[in-house]
């Protein structure tokens, strides 16, 4: 009896492996999730190597992500990773960056992004409410001046392509002329890795959960 019981176990997660693998579409390489496979490290130059050990920095390169699809132009990683390894340490401190690359994930509907970041936000400091506004898209009413000033802003940016002069005097009075610059700069890095993950269809591993919901 338990040896049929078994058999039957096996049979059914084979049907829902099976299941999860066919619901990925066609272009998607099985390891990267991705349109683009794996790079691998032996195939390198040995100055595309360095780069590459720079960006793995001993943990070994990502399977998934913006590192890893950059990586097919490792001349172009490189100054991608310094870019976000830099902004990580902004004036404007960890609280604003994590703010500022889930406002350019909702923006651009990038669940890997978002689906990172909330967690990382939320260890930041970033309380769940203010988080909830960028992933519900609702009004700023409510939030501290800085929280909302910095959201704004990158609705501003994203969906109007403009700035009014209000707006950015009241970015600078509130995070100085480099935590101004180092926000919006952390928009913009966000958004070439939303690019880079939509372009490739970026899928999420097993182990991570959805996070972003569908923009109503």
């Amino acid at each position: 009896m338990r040896t049929r019981l078994f058999s039957i176990l096996i049979v059914i997660a084979s049907v829902v492996l099976a299941s999860g693998q066919s619901g990925l579409p066609a272009d998607i390489h099985p390891e990267s999730l991705s349109r683009l496979p794996p790079v691998q490290r032996d195939n390198l130059s040995d100055e595309d190597k360095r780069i590459w050990d720079a960006i793995a920095g001993g943990r070994g390169m990502p399977r998934t992500g913006p590192a890893a699809v950059s990586m097919h132009s490792p001349k172009a990683a490189e100054p991608i990773h310094e870019l976000n390894q830099y902004l990580r340490k902004t004036v404007a401190g960890p609280r604003f960056f994590e703010l500022s690359a889930l406002i350019a994930a909702r923006e651009f509907d990038q669940q890997y992004e978002w689906s990172g970041h909330e967690p990382a936000a939320l260890r930041a400091g970033l309380e769940q409410s203010v988080i909830d506004v960028v992933k519900f898209d609702r009004e700023v009413s409510g939030l501290s001046e800085k929280d909302a000033t910095v959201i704004r802003l990158g609705r501003a940016l994203f969906r109007d392509h403009k700035v009014n002069s209000q707006l950015w005097a009241k970015m600078v009075e509130l995070f100085g002329r480099q935590g101004a610059v180092e926000i919006t700069t952390i928009m913009a890095d966000y958004a070439m890795a939303g690019f880079l993950l939509t372009a490739v269809d970026q899928q999420l591993p097993p182990d991570r959960k959805a996070m972003l919901p569908p923009r109503k």
